[in-house]
C-alpha cells in the first residue's frame, strides 16, 4: 500500500481523510500514483495534473522524505520507503506572491 497525504482543499472535493492508502501496480512513480489515486476519486481528475497534458500543474508540488520530487521526471521511480509505505508520499498545495 502507498500512502498519499492530500491538502485541505483535495481532501474537501474527495471527502477523503488527510492520508488515503493507494494500491499500485507495477513500479511505484509519480505518475503510478496520481493514476490510482484518479482511478480511486475521479473528482481529482485534472485537479493535481492536466488532463491532456498529464503535467503537474504549476502550483501543486510533490514531496518524499523531505525531498522536493516535483521536477523529477513522473516515470521515474519513487524512494523505496515511499513504494513500501514506510513514508507518505505528499501533495502539496504551493503558495504564490511573496
Amino acid at each position: 500500500m502507498i500512502r498519499v497525504r492530500l491538502p485541505q482543499h483535495l481532501r474537501t472535493l474527495a471527502r477523503a481523510d488527510r492520508e488515503v492508502a493507494l494500491e499500485v501496480d507495477g513500479p511505484v512513480t509519480q505518475s503510478a500514483i496520481l493514476d490510482a489515486l484518479e482511478a480511486a476519486y475521479p473528482m481529482l481528475r485534472g485537479t493535481i495534473r492536466d488532463n491532456v497534458t498529464r503535467q503537474r500543474r504549476p502550483l501543486v508540488r510533490f514531496f518524499a522524505i523531505q525531498q522536493d520530487l516535483s521536477h523529477e521526471p513522473p516515470d521515474a521511480p519513487l524512494p523505496e520507503a515511499v513504494a513500501t509505505g514506510a513514508e507518505p508520499f505528499l501533495i502539496v498545495g504551493a503558495m504564490a506572491g511573496g
